[in-house]
């Protein structure tokens, strides 16, 4: 898996499609590049899932930015909603921390600790839950790229065997392993100036391979029977 998925991104014509992804990748601050290139992944994932061994080309932006802009919802919802109740819990917390200092004596200095030891847990907790998030996100971008709406992206009981299953595991940590050595080139090659301009090319690469792996685990773990689209899967509708 891990040879495929580094692979991949290198198959067919694949210079042009380099230079158009590290491109995108340089003018992510403007944030309009960034949709275009969450479409771009979403259709990795497709072709990949649809059985297509090369990789898809940068055309019908339109579809490519409807694409990035419900992955960008979708990440964005599994990642706020636990930060938003963290964020609620801790404004009540600091309350009671706050409040056991303004009543003083005993009671306060209780009241104030029971305050700084749930601050302190919730911090704890933050941690892990942001991991969960972190592994949920690819399997239903997975989903969604498979069904071509929404709501599959939240579809918990679709979501549930790819979640549970080792293959999706492994997948993942194939992926943070690709993701670490992707930054660290092009941590080194941004010490020279060429370096710099290369590492928006670098990272495209990378993120092409995550989802090259997530998408061979996800059809791996529904048994998906390939079909051929020719060079591309069919565009699926949001």
């Amino acid at each position: 898996m891990l040879e495929d998925g580094l692979s991949y991104p290198a198959r067919g014509d694949w210079i042009g499609r380099i230079l158009i992804g590290g491109v995108l990748g340089a003018f992510t601050i403007f944030l309009v590049p960034v949709f275009f290139l969450l479409g771009y992944y979403v259709r990795v994932l497709e072709s990949t899932i649809d059985g297509v061994e090369d990789p898809p080309t940068f055309d019908d932006w339109g579809d490519l930015l409807v694409k990035g802009l419900v992955a960008f919802v979708i990440a964005t919802v599994y990642t706020l909603v636990p930060t938003f109740v963290f964020g609620v819990l801790f404004v009540v917390l600091a309350g009671i921390l706050g409040a056991g200092g303004a009543i003083g004596g005993d009671g306060g200095a209780a009241f104030a600790g029971l305050g700084l030891l749930g601050i302190l847990g919730l911090v704890a907790l933050f941690v892990p839950v942001m991991l969960v998030v972190a592994y949920l996100v690819p399997a239903a971008l997975a989903n969604y790229a498979r069904h071509g709406s929404i709501g599959a992206g939240f579809d918990v009981g679709a979501l549930r065997p790819i979640l549970l299953s080792a293959d999706y595991a492994i997948a993942v940590l194939l992926a943070i392993v690709i993701g670490m050595a992707g930054s660290m080139v092009a941590s080194v090659a941004a010490a020279t100036i060429v370096g710099i301009v290369l590492a928006p090319f670098i990272h495209f690469y990378a993120n092409v391979a995550i989802h090259r792996v997530i998408g061979v685990a996800y059809a791996d773990v529904h048994d998906i029977t390939p079909i051929d689209h020719g060079d591309a899967p069919t565009p699926t509708s949001v």
